[in-house]
């Protein structure tokens, strides 16, 4: 993760072979509107073809996957039994006062799973962080505690949820809720036993002796109940060794899609920048209509209205009305695009219905590009980045994006929710079209009898993100970046290299410079996509 301002907290990824992913999550901490503005440039080889023409904008915004939603309320496995604000309490408290509507209901059990589903995978990225080769004698056996935790917690919570969910067959609900809430319980079901079979995959390479090999058992056995309880349920959703359980990925990416639902905001997108273009083309308009005007009423006053003189002077009058308009068209086009937004979407709460939020997007290309230079030191981190910028060409993308949070509208108390989570993803297949083959046959000479071979040659291209982040609150202006770089081929992403750089706090006037990158190392492909429990 990034050291970012405290209202901002950003995380890069890698989703799949095609698709990068950049996970925000803003906090307002203030009383009254913050706002974050999200820069990235893209620094592009020249070979791959990429400029405004080639990639145009609509094809870039067709290649970003957006999804904004509010961030999951932070609760242990224990707190979902005990604390006032877990779900499951509350769900408790309305079968014994039956005063919350359907609805309510519906969106706590949603809630619950989704509170459940990040317990369950800090769960899982603990082990899997403690499982490796690095990690000390100390860690491993603080994963023994933390294992045995989880694997008393997680039952027990499932124990009060479903011994909540038999109660309300006593309620009067609609088949609709019913339904609804079957589907939940179906859900934290598949989350246990994915992430539960996730830590044990992790914990393989810790000894088959002493207290590891119990540990194991009790997290499958766990995995066992919740696969013999779905075919108790006559449930499609498990696992087939032999088949290739396309039924079982179509439930869970529904099932995760219907739980989460509850989260995410809605959008209503306005064509802003539209309304405003229109407007200067009808003063384009209006401009070339007074000078074809004053011109005609020049030639009507000079020359007979019959006359040669008068037709050649209404046609060229005509022409220079056509293209000062088409000119000025183009003019007030640019000034468009350098002082307004591409796109503008409301984000609006999908219980309440309210616009707590706006967010603005911008791309630009090549020469409209003007590269601060806080963002080109960060890439000074080796010789040759130093000598080839300037010296050989390279395509630059600015993306810009604006969000507007009114932290007064966010829903925090009344239903346990904090901040909001940007999700961001890119499309990369664009960049690999024009790239040569991934793989190429070196000779080789053997020194010692002189014999010729072949070695494998890979052909890879650099990709440069550099991430400007800035939040303003309160008067205070905060501002931090951090550089990315994709190393790809035609075959799509081959690892992430990460290189890290301390925040900086900037006043709202000039830039200060920026201080020199420190390599990150690099991180191989391990996309969340291919792992058990993503």
């Amino acid at each position: 993760m990034s050291q970012a301002p405290e209202a901002l907290h950003s995380r890069f990824d890698v989703h799949d072979r095609k698709q990068f992913e950049i996970k925000l999550e803003y906090q307002p901490t203030g009383a009254d509107e913050t706002r974050y503005l999200v820069e990235a440039y893209l620094f592009l080889p020249s070979s791959l073809n990429i400029d405004a023409e080639t990639y145009p904008r609509a094809d870039f915004y067709a290649d970003i996957h957006n999804y904004v939603r509010f961030k999951t309320p932070v609760m242990e496995l224990g707190e979902l039994l005990s604390s006032e604000g877990s779900p499951l309490v509350k769900l408790e408290a309305w079968q014994r006062t039956g005063l919350a509507p359907e609805a309510d209901v519906v969106y706590q059990a949603k809630l619950f799973s989704c509170v459940l589903r990040g317990a369950l995978r800090r769960f899982a990225t603990t082990v899997e962080t403690r499982c490796d080769a690095k990690a000390g004698e100390a860690a491993r056996v603080d994963l023994e505690s933390v294992v045995r935790s989880a694997g008393d917690s997680v039952p027990a919570v499932l124990e009060r949820f479903r011994a909540w969910l038999r109660a309300t067959g006593e309620a009067k609900l609609q088949e609709k809720t019913r339904a609804s809430l079957r589907l939940v319980d179906e859900y934290v079901s598949l989350l246990v036993e994915q992430f539960f079979r996730r830590a044990v995959a992790d914990m393989d390479a810790l000894p088959r002796t002493g207290p590891w090999l119990p540990l194991r058992k009790g997290l499958m056995q766990a995995v066992l109940r919740e696969e013999s309880y779905r075919k108790e349920h006559r449930l499609r959703s498990v696992l087939s060794p032999t088949g290739d359980n396309e039924e079982y990925m179509q439930r869970l990416g529904f099932l995760k899609k219907f739980c989460m639902n509850v989260l995410f905001l809605s959008s209503r997108r306005r064509q802003r920048r539209q309304g405003w273009e229109e407007v200067l083309f009808a003063i384009a308009a209006g401009v070339a209509m007074a000078f074809a005007t004053s011109v005609a009423l020049w030639a009507q006053v000079r020359f007979t209205q019959v006359s040669l003189n008068f037709f050649l002077v209404a046609v060229v009058g005509y022409m220079m009305k056509d293209r000062i308009k088409e000119g000025l068209r183009r003019m007030f086009s640019r000034v468009a695009a350098t002082h307004l937004y591409d796109r503008t979407t409301d984000l609006v709460d999908p219980v309440t219905a309210r616009t707590i939020g706006i967010c603005e997007e911008r791309v630009d290309y090549g020469a409209a590009v003007k590269v601060p230079q806080a963002v080109s030191s960060l890439r000074l981190h080796d010789d040759f980045l130093t000598v080839s910028q300037g010296e050989l060409s390279e395509a630059v993308i600015r993306y810009q994006k604006r969000i507007v949070l009114d932290a007064r509208l966010l829903p925090r108390s009344e239903r346990g929710l904090t901040g909001v989570t940007d999700i961001l993803r890119l499309h990369v297949g664009r960049f690999l079209r024009d790239m040569d083959e991934p793989e190429f046959a070196l000779e080789y000479v053997d020194l010692g009898d002189f014999s010729v071979g072949h070695i494998r040659g890979a052909k890879r291209y650099p990709v440069d993100l550099v991430f400007r982040f800035t939040v303003m609150e309160a008067g205070v202006r905060k501002e931090s970046a951090q550089l990315v770089r994709l190393v790809l081929d035609r075959n799509g992403i081959q690892r992430m290299q990460n290189f890290v750089r301390a925040p900086e706090a900037l006043a709202a006037a000039p830039e200060a410079p920026a201080a020199s990158a420190e390599p990150g190392g690099s991180v191989p492909i391990q996309p969340a996509a291919w792992r058990a429990g993503a």
